[in-house]
């Protein structure tokens, strides 16, 4: 559990915000809300489905993005042909010498 001192000349109302601040940031209020009540299975499964859509939404936002990457996988066909023919033709003339 989370704990806050109070500080010389602070007051109670401010590090009664700390601690809330606490609490929500380490995810205690939104499980003791989430425990108040029973939760179905079906609701359980929902919510699960929430958290992992929510987790790939941040996952997309927050990835690092390289344009080079997206150029060589989009786009024309012929381009990405071109790079394997000519490695495909060293690996053959490897052979013959």
């Amino acid at each position: 559990m989370p704990e806050v001192t109070v500080k010389k000349g602070e007051s109670i109302d401010r590090a009664l915000k700390r601690l809330k601040n606490k609490l929500e940031s380490e995810g205690i209020m939104e499980e003791i809300r989430r425990l108040r009540a029973f939760e179905t299975p079906a609701q359980r499964t929902k919510r699960k489905a929430r958290n992992k859509a929510k987790r790939n939404r941040n996952r997309q936002r927050f990835m690092l993005h390289d344009p080079k990457a997206k150029r060589e996988g989009s786009g024309e066909g012929s381009n990405s042909a071109e790079k394997s023919a000519p490695a495909a033709a060293s690996s053959s003339n490897s052979k013959d010498s």
